[in-house]
């Protein structure tokens, strides 16, 4: 399935602002907002964080999957798809982020 189409079965995400992605000390290592050119993000990064608990390498499969066809162009073009990207550094490092939802006001 094309990306448009794996979006439309995810859960919404109209009640968040954003989502603040946590390294293992609890710092901030990325924000997505939702806003034009980051919602699909920001609704992928949600599912999967109600789905695996964190960003952890198997989340971040399921993630790149869900990415559909902008994985292939992410790894053809490194620094395209920043949100792609850091999936794809989880899976080879093995890293984990914690998911901290912020909501719309």
């Amino acid at each position: 399935m094309a990306f448009a189409d794996n979006l439309k079965q995810l859960p919404k995400v109209s009640h968040l602002a954003a989502l603040n992605l946590l390294d293992g000390e609890g710092a901030v290592a990325a924000t997505t907002e939702n806003k034009a050119g980051q919602a699909g993000s920001l609704a992928v990064y949600n599912h999967l964080a109600q789905l695996y608990g964190s960003i952890n390498a198997e989340a971040a499969k399921k993630g790149l999957e869900l990415y559909a066809e902008h994985t292939e162009d992410a790894r053809a073009n490194p620094g395209k798809h920043p949100n792609i990207d850091r999936l794809i550094g989880i899976v080879e490092r093995g890293d984990v982020l914690r998911v901290k939802q912020v909501f719309a006001v």
